[in-house]
């Protein structure tokens, strides 16, 4: 694996040199945009709006619209704005890790300590797992400043980012049902279909079912064979036969039950 940050955790007092890496990887299959008349790659070009050139990258700045006029932004406006944050994941205060809602986590980072950091990296790390805390703090990735937390995970740290709270969305304008009496049989039935579903949580399991799928349909198509569609045809419940479709999932094969 390739760091891509490296700097250093300010612990109180203690600053612990360490290294980022990605803790995730896409798993998506690589696909190019070709001309479905002859082939050929699609290439995208930078082009300037004005003269219809192209504008070769190290020409290329950032810039807001600010009162009706763009403002070009250079990389050290981008450092001066968090100077400390661009080398520094400063722990700014401890919060029990539960109390923390998922929907405010996002990407994944291992941390590995740098050279002459294992004492103090060891030491976080303990602490975080015997308090049952998470470090809540924010560094700059990419001239981006974000939330995070420092969390133990096994017998390493992991920096989780977080979505600050401007960018969930509420709620409030989802269209929920209202004033539904849902009947105790129905109720129960379905506790009891949930028991009967109920399997320890083993993320193993679970394949990209989709990816494996498509590939078999790009290899079939390049040897010149005609892939075979699948059909399904979607029958949604209605909400007066809810008991009868419960009654009937409770009493079919275990085999059938389990999502493949």
């Amino acid at each position: 694996m390739r760091a891509i940050w490296s700097g250093s955790i300010g612990f109180g007092l203690v600053n612990i040199p360490v290294k980022l890496y990605s803790a995730t990887q896409d798993s998506r299959l690589d696909l190019d945009m070709l001309d479905s008349k002859n082939g050929a790659h699609i290439k995208f070009l930078r082009v300037n709006e004005n003269t219809g050139k192209e504008v070769p990258w190290e020409q290329i700045k950032k810039g807001y619209l600010y009162n009706d006029e763009y403002v070009m932004l250079d990389d050290s406006d981008f450092e001066a704005a968090s100077p400390k944050r661009s080398k520094i994941i400063e722990i700014e205060s401890f919060v029990e890790e539960v109390e923390i809602d998922d929907i405010y986590f996002e990407t994944p980072y291992f941390i590995e300590p740098a050279k002459g950091g294992e004492k103090a990296y060891e030491l976080l790390f303990q602490t975080l797992k015997k308090t049952g805390k998470a470090g809540l703090s924010r560094f700059v990735l990419r001239s981006q400043e974000h939330l995070a937390v420092v969390r133990p995970r096994e017998n390493y740290l992991l920096l989780q980012q977080l979505r600050f709270e401007e960018e969930v969305r509420s709620a409030e304008d989802l269209n929920l049902p209202k004033n539904i009496r849902l009947q105790k049989k129905e109720l129960d039935m379905a506790i009891e279909l949930v028991k009967q579903y109920t399997t320890e949580f083993d993320i193993s399991a679970y394949k990209d079912d989709y990816k494996a799928e498509l590939m078999k349909i790009i290899k079939a198509k390049a040897s010149g064979k005609k892939p075979t569609v699948k059909k399904l045809e979607v029958v949604h419940t209605k909400s007066d036969n809810l008991f009868d479709q419960l009654k009937a999932s409770l009493n079919k094969p275990a085999s059938k039950k389990r999502a493949s």
